[in-house]
C-alpha cells in the first residue's frame, strides 16, 4: 500500500514537471515566431527599426483609397523615415480620389522631404498626386500630363427603342437625376454638367499653377488633355528632373536625408490587384454591383475598373 503511495506521488509530481516544461517549450516558440516575424515583416510593411528612405507606390486607377491614406499618415508619424519617394505610374481616376490623396501627401511633406518618382505614367489624377511632392522625376519616356476633368455616361435610348423596352419617371424637377443614359441628354443637362466640369478644371489648373510656380496663363496652355513625355515635361516645366530613384534619392540628400539609408517599401497591407484594378477600386465596384466587398477579386478578370468610376474622373484613356 505504501508502494502504491509514493508511486503515485511520483507521478504526480512527474505530470506536473511535464506540464511545466510544455508550457515553457510553448512560450519560447510562441516568442521565437513573434521575433522571426517582426524580423520578417520589418522591411515589408515598413516600421523598420533604423532610419530609412519610405517608398510608397501609388498604382492603377485612383479612388478614395483609406488605407494608402492611412498608410501615409503612419510614414508622417514615424521618427525613422527620414525622406518619401513616392513612386507614381497611374492614368488617373476619380477626381475626388485624387484630391484626397493630394492633400494626405501634402501634409506628408510639411513634416518631411517628399520626391515623385513616375514610372511608365503619371496622368490626370496621377499627376494631380505627383504634384503634391516637393520634387518630381520622371524616365525620358515616361508619359505626363493630361490635365482635366471628364464626365461621361452612355445613351442607350437607341437599343431600348430597338428592344421595345420604354422608361417611366416621375420627379421633383427636370434636372433631377439628369444627365441619364437612358433619356437624350438636353441643352440645359449639358450646361449643367459644363458647368460642373469647369469648376473642378478651374481647381486643377490652379492646384498644377501652384505646385508647379507657374503662371496661370501658362498651365492652360498646357492643360488641354494633352500628354508630354519626360523630357517635353521638363521643358514644360511639369517635372523637375529626368532619372529614376537615384536621382529622386540624390534629391532627397540635397534636403539633408543621408544618400546612404535604405530605401524602404512600406506595402499595402492587404493584398494588391492588378496594375489597373485596385484594391480600392474592387471594393467600391462590388458595392456598386450590389456585391460583398470579398467578392471583388473576379471583377478585375472582366475589366471592370473603368466602368464604374462614379462622378468626375481624371483618367487618361490610352
Amino acid at each position: 500500500m505504501t508502494l502504491r503511495a509514493d508511486d503515485l506521488i511520483d507521478r504526480r509530481r512527474l505530470r506536473r514537471k511535464l506540464t511545466f516544461w510544455r508550457i515553457a517549450a510553448f512560450v519560447v516558440v510562441a516568442l521565437g515566431i513573434a521575433a522571426l516575424s517582426a524580423w520578417y515583416y520589418r522591411d515589408e510593411v515598413g516600421g523598420t527599426a533604423t532610419d530609412h528612405i519610405a517608398r510608397v507606390k501609388i498604382e492603377g486607377t485612383i479612388t478614395e483609397d483609406d488605407e494608402l491614406i492611412e498608410r501615409l499618415e503612419k510614414i508622417r508619424k514615424a521618427d525613422r523615415v527620414k525622406g518619401v519617394i513616392l513612386t507614381v505610374d497611374s492614368p488617373g481616376g476619380t477626381t475626388a480620389g485624387g484630391e484626397a490623396i493630394f492633400e494626405e501627401v501634402r501634409k506628408l511633406a510639411a513634416d518631411k522631404p517628399v520626391v515623385a518618382q513616375v514610372g511608365t505614367l503619371a496622368a490626370s489624377a496621377g499627376y494631380m498626386i505627383a504634384s503634391a511632392a516637393d520634387h518630381i522625376v520622371a524616365r525620358k519616356s515616361s508619359i505626363v500630363g493630361s490635365i482635366g476633368v471628364l464626365f461621361q455616361y452612355p445613351d442607350v435610348t437607341g437599343l431600348m427603342d430597338k428592344i421595345g423596352v420604354k422608361l417611366e419617371e416621375v420627379k421633383s424637377s427636370p434636372l433631377k437625376a439628369e444627365p441619364s443614359p437612358f433619356n437624350p441628354t438636353t441643352d440645359e443637362e449639358r450646361a449643367m454638367v459644363r458647368k460642373l466640369i469647369l469648376d473642378s478644371y478651374d481647381w486643377f489648373v490652379g492646384i498644377v499653377a501652384e505646385r508647379r510656380g507657374m503662371a496661370r496663363p501658362d498651365v492652360l496652355a498646357l492643360a488641354d488633355g494633352s500628354i508630354f513625355t519626360g523630357r517635353q515635361a521638363l521643358a514644360n516645366k511639369l517635372i523637375d528632373e529626368v532619372g529614376g530613384e537615384d536621382e529622386a534619392v540624390a534629391w532627397l540628400a540635397t534636403k539633408g536625408v543621408d544618400a546612404k539609408l535604405k530605401v524602404v517599401e512600406w506595402k499595402d497591407t492587404e493584398s494588391g490587384r492588378g496594375w489597373l484594378f485596385t484594391k480600392a477600386l474592387a471594393r467600391t465596384v462590388a458595392r456598386t454591383l450590389g456585391l460583398p466587398e470579398n467578392s471583388a477579386g473576379m471583377l478585375d478578370e472582366i475589366g471592370a475598373d473603368r466602368l464604374f468610376l462614379d462622378g468626375l474622373v481624371s483618367v487618361w484613356h490610352p
